[in-house]
């Protein structure tokens, strides 16, 4: 039974390098966001120099812009998440790293992956008002909860962050 349970450990042990799997998917996922991000804008840039039809190109430019912004914002999302698992699941990484990957536990990395959510969150929202079309004032009202809801949940994991740098010492 010992030789089991030795084998059994060293198995558990090993395990966590499982995580891999995820760090390398998400690394890509995120590089081909990125690309498709830079390509969303430069299309979009190339096609109204091509034109130049600027009265056309003017929604579209801005929607580019957001679409890509949107695919940023995920794609760090991705590189965070990456890193953040690597450093809890594999080990510590030997690479300068800014305030943004200091991740001690899951929590923070549940808590910077959850801001970025957030943000992710209000670009989509910009881009759904950018196609929509208003058409009763309770639209108008429905788009202002929408604001008072983003800037609650900005104002709340700005506070969580600001007490939790106070308790820290920062």
């Amino acid at each position: 039974m010992k030789p089991f349970k030795s084998l059994f450990k060293q198995f558990l042990v090993l395990s966590r390098f499982m995580v891999l799997i995820a760090v390398i998917v998400s690394l890509l996922a995120s590089f081909m966001l990125f690309i498709a991000g830079l390509y969303e804008v430069t299309h979009v840039i190339w096609l109204l120099f091509k034109t130049g039809e600027m009265q056309i190109y003017q929604g579209k430019v801005l929607a580019s812009v957001i679409t890509a912004l949107d695919m940023f914002l995920i794609a760090t999302f991705l590189i965070i998440f990456s890193r953040g698992l690597y450093e809890l699941f594999i080990g510590p990484l030997d690479a300068p790293t800014g305030k943004v990957f200091e991740i001690r536990s899951l929590e923070d990395l549940k808590t910077k992956l959850g801001k970025i959510i957030i943000m992710a969150m209000i670009v989509l929202l910009f881009k759904q008002l950018l196609k929509s079309h208003f058409t009763s004032a309770l639209d108008f009202l429905y788009i202002g909860v929408a604001l008072i809801s983003i800037s609650a949940a900005l104002y709340l994991s700005h506070k969580e962050t600001h007490e939790h740098e106070q308790k820290d010492g920062g």
